[in-house]
């Protein structure tokens, strides 16, 4: 489930049966607005296709043929869209990008509900699944997209994890995707105990030895999470599957973009708690029940004992969020609408790994080991971020609370991980035989 949540800026956010996509705004564009009409209208910053696309040095991997060909990137919701088909063709059109060569819908653990516009949770996973097919396809827009639904919405717990799982596992024996992207999770105090949660990995072990990639947002919660009754822990704790060993984790940045995807400022870390007057920050903190992989011995004065997270972070934030089109029934009207959250980090991080797993000419399978290499070595493909935060403040039951995060520093920390990502000299640097 669950850590972001649905709602407008003026109000709190839904929180209880949500994946973590946060629509910024309730207010609708019928053409895609520059990231200047966002600012006056809503005063919120919003980014299109192109400039991140430009900020995550793509242009010279399209150019060269660079795109993702070849390979499927599996995107996992609960639900769906039931218009996700002509949105993306509208999402394309609107920023003149191609069509996938193939975008599939499977169901593969039975059919999902008729769609209910008057249901929070179908229409939160509508926006989610929206955000995560349109922006793996702006990054990797020569690959496949295989669009996974399941038919019981996860939440805290195992509730949903089953059906995930067992679509997972289809998409792996049948050798259908080359990336996993997955843009939820749930708090890993939420589970009755350790093997409850252990017993769900088994499509993660899978995909390691089939050499799949396997990303999960590291949550929009910041250092705390979320109950089964939709409050917030007074206490950090971190989120699974983002604190999988086998998954990649990928937290939130902050992005400053002039029209044409330059930066204005360095990318920090994705903290809008003050903007949504609720927890909306990059996930991040140590697991509970998984201890420090070896690829982390190097950050070990970090994360101690225990798994930490995130490992990398791209753009989730509420102010500089992605434009997304949307036309299903729930929302004001068909238009694009502003979204963020680690829903965004994640696809977009997708796309920059199909495009590596198209130029080494196989698949990468598990990224971490190479990932804490290159940063290890200051390689140009890892981009360090030094500012920000993911502390958060809110009022619960009539107190307030804050739950200390992590502050950005030199080198690996607990709210961005190793950094963000320079996406032409990470997918060499990935493509090269030793990785």
């Amino acid at each position: 489930m669950a850590f972001g949540a649905v709602g407008t800026v003026a109000s709190a956010p839904v929180a209880v049966a949500t994946p973590f996509a946060h629509l910024s705004s309730n207010v609708p564009f019928a053409k895609a607005p520059t990231t200047a009409q966002c600012v006056a209208d809503i005063g919120l910053a919003c980014y299109s296709p192109i400039q991140y696309q430009a900020a995550y040095d793509m242009n010279s991997l399209y150019a060269n043929g660079d795109t993702g060909a070849g390979k499927t990137i599996v995107i996992v919701d609960s639900y769906g869209s039931p218009t996700i088909g002509s949105d993306l063709k509208t999402f394309d059109h609107a920023f003149k990008l191609p069509a996938p060569p193939s975008f599939v819908i499977l169901q593969p653990d039975g059919p999902v509900p008729p769609f209910d516009p008057t249901n929070a949770t179908m229409v939160n996973w509508a926006v989610e699944t929206s955000l995560d097919v349109e922006y793996s396809h702006s990054m990797a827009p020569g690959a496949n997209i295989l669009l996974v639904e399941t038919p019981v919405a996860e939440t805290e717990g195992v509730v949903g994890f089953p059906q995930i799982v067992a679509a997972e596992k289809y998409v792996l024996e049948h050798h259908l995707g080359d990336v996993i992207s997955q843009s939820f999770g749930a708090t890993e105090e939420t589970f009755r105990s350790e093997q409850a949660l252990m017993d769900l990995r088994g499509a993660y072990i899978e995909a390691a030895a089939d050499h799949v990639s396997v990303l999960a947002g590291s949550g929009d919660n910041g250092s705390t999470n979320q109950h089964f009754n939709g409050t917030f822990f007074t206490h950090r704790v971190d989120s699974w599957p983002s604190s999988d060993p086998l998954v990649t984790s990928v937290g939130g940045t902050q992005l400053h973009l002039n029209r044409a995807g330059q930066r204005l400022l360095p990318d920090n870390v994705w903290n809008d708690t003050n903007v949504l007057g609720s927890p909306a920050a990059s996930g991040g903190g140590v697991s509970e029940f998984f201890s420090r992989p070896s690829y982390q011995n190097g950050v070990e004065s970090t994360v101690g004992q225990w798994r930490g997270t995130p490992d990398v972070s791209l753009s989730a934030a509420v102010d500089g969020s992605a434009l997304v089109y949307m036309s299903f029934g729930g929302l004001p009207g068909p238009a694009f609408y502003l979204v963020g959250g680690t829903s965004e980090a994640t696809p977009l991080f997708a796309g920059i790994v199909a495009i590596a797993d198209q130029v080494a000419g196989h698949d990468l399978g598990l990224l971490n080991p190479a990932l804490y290499s290159l940063a290890a070595s200051n390689a140009p493909g890892i981009v360090d971020i030094t500012t920000g935060n993911n502390t958060v403040t809110f009022t619960q039951n009539g107190n307030l609370y804050t739950v200390p995060g992590f502050a950005a520093v030199t080198g690996y920390d607990l709210a961005s991980g190793l950094g963000t990502v320079d996406g032409a000299n990470l997918v060499a640097e990935l493509a090269q035989p030793n990785h």
